[in-house]
């Protein structure tokens, strides 16, 4: 026993040391300050350069919206079918590779709408159409100095810009702000060449659908501000100032109307590239959440630790013993530990998880309706079929689903949501609390 007792003594003293050690070393690193030198336009980012605002208000206003997080070449399968606008914003941290554009290509010629937002244009990603190109012409580039969260700052010396024709893109707009490093857009005409080789889309009697000249939508005395034309089937839109519908701009003048006209139809889905952002499917989530702490070295070290002991083939240092009965506890118990570890965590999103998502999957079937089904449509097919008010079930299926997705709740805001859901499944006679409560007895 005492030769047992050093042994575990000794492994707490090199996991002390090995703490110790790491702690040391550790130098933490202050929250990164945005600078629009160097923005972040990812639709998770919630600082003045992200674009999670917009985001958010797509979402909250009844858009169809999905952040993208495969890469362009599955907008080419039956998934990316589904998709009627896909949009790129800023300057992406991961490149467009070439095999990545030229499905981006194609699935705009295939009828896309494609919505680039950025001071710089990539030629693989503004294609010419009928030998018509775009150019991007620079006023300026920002500094370390910049605050992108001061729209005093972002905008100084700069005048609104008003529409240059009434068009779909410029409807219910006044006036946009851009910011004072919002480059241009040149229009270049295409030469005798280029004509030539042009193939355009016609209907059953020979004549184009469409012209591939560029339309200028929003311009001033330095150039276009945003740009539209067709390629194949489908259509490009450029706008040349992020800042416009980055968090710290979006709310002047109407630089949200024009990013809602730019997105097009609340009816159709809008993707937001996630991928090229850094937020692709394939993205190690455990070793990106403790990235610069030193919980990754020390758990390799441990690691590293534990082989060292089982390489070395442990002894054992007292008579066999039979293994311990396992005490089957019954499934009430269960549920109630796992509702105490959930308040002692304040894990209140994932108690709404577990009563929602079951909640959501007899509704759809009481609907008759496929689980994915959008909310809207399950709460109005329930509503149709019952006396229950669709705009009251919508509400609450959004609150959860809100809760769900990491928005702040209390135990008394996620308590009564719970009964509300319940509620509901009394009113439409579903019967789940009742049929929870006889299995588990029976399981006891």
């Amino acid at each position: 026993m005492r030769q047992r007792l050093t042994i575990i003594l000794t492994f707490i003293v090199i996991i002390g040391l090995l703490v110790i050690l790491n702690s040391l070393s550790y130098v933490s690193e202050e929250e990164a300050q945005d600078h629009e030198i160097a923005a972040n336009r990812s639709t998770y980012h919630s600082g003045p350069t992200g674009t999670r605002a917009l985001h958010d208000f797509l979402k909250e206003s009844g858009y169809k919206v999905i952040r993208w997080r495969e890469t362009t070449g599955q907008l080419l399968s039956e998934s990316g079918k589904m998709v009627s606008t896909f949009v790129v914003i800023g300057r992406t941290p991961v490149e467009f590779t070439d095999d990545e554009a030229e499905a981006l290509r194609g699935w705009i010629a295939r009828g896309g709408r494609f919505v680039l937002i950025d001071r710089h244009l990539d030629r693989q990603l503004t294609p010419k159409s009928g030998g018509w190109a775009l150019s991007a012409r620079h006023y300026g580039f920002p500094n370390l100095d910049v605050n992108p969260a001061d729209s005093a700052q972002m905008t100084e010396n700069v005048t609104a810009v008003t529409p240059a024709q009434p068009t779909m893109l410029t409807s219910n707009i006044e006036k946009v702000m851009p910011s004072r490093f919002a480059s241009r857009l040149v229009v270049v005409p295409p030469t005798e060449e280029s004509l030539d080789e042009y193939d355009p889309v016609v209907d059953s009697e020979g004549v184009p659908l469409e012209s591939p000249a560029p339309v200028v939508h929003v311009e001033d005395r330095n150039g276009a501000l945003l740009v539209d034309y067709s390629y194949g089937q489908g259509k490009i839109v450029v706008l040349s100032d992020p800042y416009m519908v980055a968090n710290g701009g979006i709310k002047l003048d109407d630089n949200l109307q024009l990013a809602l006209n730019a997105l097009g139809s609340r009816d159709k889905l809008i993707a937001f590239d996630e991928f090229h952002h850094g937020k692709g499917v394939s993205q190690n989530a455990f070793a990106g959440y403790f990235a610069g702490t030193p919980v990754l070295a020390l758990a390799a070290q441990l690691m590293l630790l534990v082989l060292l002991v089982i390489w070395t083939n442990a002894r054992r240092f007292g008579r066999p013993l039979p293994l311990a009965q396992v005490d089957r506890r019954s499934s009430l118990e269960f549920v109630a530990s796992m509702a105490e570890l959930q308040e002692r965590s304040r894990a209140f999103d994932l108690a709404i998880e577990n009563i929602y998502t079951r909640t959501r999957r007899v509704l759809a079937k009481y609907a008759g309706l496929d689980y994915n089904s959008p909310r809207a449509e399950i709460a109005a097919r329930v509503a149709e079929r019952s006396t229950i008010d669709g705009q009251e079930l919508e509400t609450l299926m959004r609150a959860c689903e809100d809760a769900i997705n990491g928005a702040p709740i209390s135990w008394r805001q996620a308590l009564i949501l719970v009964r509300r859901l319940r509620r509901f499944e009394k009113d439409l006679g579903l019967g789940m609390r009742s049929r929870d409560a006889r299995q588990a007895v029976e399981n006891i």
